[in-house]
């Protein structure tokens, strides 16, 4: 069951030569939302010099996309220890460390993990000696926390934690990334009220800062930052907003930046959210969604990018506003790629008597549709604006609107398009994802932008490492 055994099983046995005493066995792992899994995991013990020498038991679990994913770590206290809590330990025992925050293979191995959490415990010690009477009142906490290191929680101690409410049943939204795009989606998504609650995932180096800090100051309700993937876990809807910003040269340097960067993420996400809705809204955005998909091995319905969303609502308006050609908008689309090659298109063609009237009413909509489309090329994208078309599509899908939108889809066998590539096109939208993607009108010049759209993104992806 894991993705990449042989990375997995090589990267074990050097954990087992540096430290002899770690045991290995597969066991159940519950995670917070009380779904299981079956996952390897270890025991042993990691010395640490704090005035004394000390053996610090720990129990780590290897999650099945490892090594793209960091692996849970715990505490594993006897019944005559006690949990220092602290910075990098949480009253369950659940281990925080910068390392696990940060992990990218393959430079992040569970060796330097170990190194880390060694470094750390002789800053802090985490565990102390109780007392007889100490450990007798300790016994019931420590109980739990071995059933929860050991993937055996029952339902009561789960119930009483968690309030009672099973996080499962909620809308949530995980939003990765938190630059100006990624802010902007958090509080487009939680103005516009569809969900109950909007986690920021902030894989940045060091403090908060900027919007970040803001959002911690100013506590918006419903909306969590986090460093921790597994903050995201049972996410109906994520979105992704990252952008590597690396010193890449050439724009294909750039793109495999971004696989790279997604090559960490994607793993994760799609383990704590096996049955989300990914919302891809970085750029490239038709490459990063097949990236995307690729990666995560989701169904197709369930990886979509933005793709011309915003574009076709300012059309459609433009249409109905401006050019007072409300008959022409209803139907209305930008199809195929981000940029100067998106193509107007319609989903339904206007009644008309005869050949003639046709092709009148042709050459008139062309005309109107080359007028609305000079004036869309003056407005930009600002971060807030497609924060909003993001907000726009996530209600469509936590609410099952069944609406349409002009989103990434998997384009290969539309159009004579016989390639994977993600395009802009009509989709019906619902809880998970793309439903049926609506017919367009046989337009012989849309099809061929189309295909050439295809076939340059196709060439760009075939020079990609994945």
């Amino acid at each position: 069951q894991y993705k990449f055994r042989d990375l997995t099983i090589e990267e074990l046995k050097n954990v087992t030569k540096t430290y002899p005493n770690f045991t290995f066995s597969m066991n159940t792992y519950t995670f917070k939302d009380g779904s299981q899994k079956d996952l390897l995991n270890f025991s042993g013990t990691v010395p640490v010099k704090y005035g004394n020498s000390y053996n610090i038991p720990i129990h780590l679990w290897i999650l099945d996309s490892h090594p793209f994913a960091p692996p849970i770590c715990f505490l594993k206290p006897t019944a005559n220890m006690g949990i220092s809590v602290g910075k990098h330990v949480d009253a369950n025992g659940r281990i925080y460390l910068p390392y696990l925050q940060n992990w990218s293979h393959p430079k992040s191995t569970v060796i330097g993990l170990i190194k880390e959490m060694i470094a750390k415990f002789e800053e802090e010690l985490p565990l102390y000696s109780l007392s007889s009477s100490d450990a007798d009142r300790q016994s019931e906490l420590l109980s739990y926390i071995a059933k929860i290191t050991e993937g055996e929680a029952d339902v009561k101690s789960k119930s009483k934690i968690g309030g009672g409410k099973n996080e499962g049943c909620f809308n949530k939204i995980t939003v990765v990334g938190a630059g100006d795009l990624g802010i902007a989606c958090v509080l487009a998504v939680a103005a516009k009220g569809s969900t109950d609650k909007v986690v920021l995932l902030d894989l940045s180096e060091g403090v908060a800062k900027g919007g970040t800090m803001d959002l911690e100051i100013f506590a918006l309700p419903n909306v969590e930052i986090s460093k921790d993937f597994s903050a995201s876990a049972d996410s109906k809807v994520v979105v992704l907003t990252v952008n590597s910003l690396g010193n890449a040269q050439t724009y294909l340097d750039v793109i495999q930046s971004n696989v790279d960067l997604f090559r960490e993420i994607i793993p994760a996400i799609s383990h704590y959210s096996q049955n989300a809705v990914l919302l891809v809204a970085s750029h490239p955005v038709e490459v990063m969604t097949y990236v995307s998909w690729k990666l995560s091995a989701f169904p197709k319905s369930r990886v979509i990018g933005v793709g011309a969303n915003l574009d076709t609502e300012r059309f459609q308006y433009i249409l109905t506003n401006h050019l007072k050609a409300q008959v022409l908008a209803k139907g209305a689309w930008i199809i195929g790629e981000q940029g100067e090659d998106k193509v107007p298109s319609w989903t339904s063609c206007n009644l008309v008597v005869n050949q003639t009237e046709a092709m009148a009413a042709c050459n008139s909509r062309e005309k109107v549709a080359n007028r609305a489309m000079e004036v869309l090329k003056g407005k930009g994208q600002r971060s807030w604006s497609v924060g909003l078309s993001v907000a726009d599509l996530t209600d469509s899908i936590l609410k099952d609107k069944r609406k349409i939108h002009s989103v990434s889809t998997l384009a290969k066998g539309c159009c004579n398009i016989n390639s994977e590539v993600f395009l802009s096109l009509p989709c019906l939208l619902g809880t998970n994802g793309v439903i049926e993607m609506v017919k367009l009108e046989e337009d012989p010049l849309a099809q061929k932008k189309l295909q050439s759209s295809a076939g340059s993104i196709n060439d760009l992806q075939q020079q990609l490492k994945l």
